[in-house]
């Protein structure tokens, strides 16, 4: 035997025991892998800037810290006091101006009438307050395993963006592959992923601020709405009605049909229509022909899809673990022509 299949023999069982032992981790260090690739280039930046690695990569996980890791604190709080003082008889209120509401609705609707009374005789107030209060419990549960997920994504980012310089040079040696065509594969999945985290952190902050800002002239928890905002943004189609659409049928259902209406008509036309519509394209642009080096060439259909399949298949960082698995594959099949390209011509 070849020592050099003896080695690779090694290499593939150890690669085995290695995934087994870390695979409680192996989410949050793909995830804080990929964070690290996405964000070079403003790292770089700032290296060149600041004149210090450690300063940079401590500046860059604070940023991240506080982009991903304080509004979801925030949150997590507010649902908290929310739930603790939330008790039955505030729902049995709620519930008796509900159907108050329905009774007095005009015979002009009738028909809406009578399947909301319908609706409203088959509900339990005593059930829902106990399955709230289970959702509470479930809602913290997830929550701290996020939490944990997000401590070790940042601290595994620190590292891979400290000595991101070094790994990537030992894995681009290790691979059999040209060092010019190993640049070519990083860069493209480099751009791509550069492209899709600025743009979507950038929209959601941009539709989560319009949203907030708007509803705090109504006296609502402007903050909080939008950070829950921003992140429903992350969520194609139908990530924004999911936010609006309930506020507008609490409104309708309290009396205030005005700010049902006004609410309804902002949310479309300024966040779905401007905001998604028109300045998300023109954002994703610039950061494709200013921010990043080279300009991906992968479209933004492909790019749109496989940030909905990742979402679908991994969750939250499905936003950016689709993308980059779809750009790493398409690198790879232009490589695989690349080569059989020129074997087709060293035959020839």
């Amino acid at each position: 035997m070849k020592p050099v299949y003896f080695l690779i023999f090694i290499a593939a069982i150890t690669i085995f025991f290695m995934v087994e032992l870390f695979s409680p981790f192996l989410k949050a260090l793909f995830v804080a892998l990929l964070l690290a690739v996405a964000t070079n280039s403003l790292t770089l930046y700032l290296e060149n800037r600041l004149n210090s690695r450690v300063i940079a990569t401590v500046t860059m996980t604070l940023t991240l810290a506080g982009i991903f890791f304080i509004p979801v604190m925030y949150c997590i709080f507010a649902f908290a006091n929310y739930f603790n003082d939330l008790n039955q008889q505030t729902l049995i209120k709620e519930f008796s101006n509900l159907k108050f509401w329905v009774q007095n609705l005009s015979d002009d609707f009738l028909f809406i009438k009578e399947q909301l009374s319908f609706i409203l005789t088959k509900i339990d107030v005593g059930q829902i307050a106990q399955k709230t209060l289970a959702v509470g419990g479930s809602i913290g549960k997830n929550s701290a395993g996020f939490m944990m997920d997000m401590v070790l994504i940042l601290i595994f980012y620190f590292f891979f963006t400290l000595y991101s310089t070094t790994i990537s040079t030992f894995v681009k040696e290790l691979l059999p592959i040209k060092k010019d065509d190993s640049i070519t594969l990083f860069y493209e999945s480099s751009n791509v992923m550069t492209v899709v985290l600025y743009s979507v952190i950038i929209t959601a902050i941009f539709e989560g601020f319009l949203f907030g800002f708007f509803l705090t002239f109504y006296r609502y928890d402007g903050l909080l709405l939008g950070v829950l905002y921003g992140f429903a943004s992350l969520i194609p189609v139908i990530g924004g009605v999911i936010m609006w659409l309930p506020l507008v049928i609490y409104e309708a259902i309290t009396g205030s049909i005005t700010n049902a209406i006004v609410i309804a008509v902002y949310s479309i036309l300024m966040i779905s229509v401007f905001a998604d519509t028109f300045a998300k394209p023109v954002i994703i642009k610039y950061i494709n022909q200013k921010v990043v080096k080279t300009p991906t060439k992968v479209h933004e259909i492909l790019i749109f899809f496989s940030i909905v399949a990742g979402l679908s298949t991994f969750g939250f960082w499905g936003m950016i673990i689709g993308p980059a698995m779809v750009t790493f594959f398409i690198s790879i099949m232009h490589l695989l022509k690349k080569y059989s390209e020129e074997s087709k011509e060293d035959v020839s």
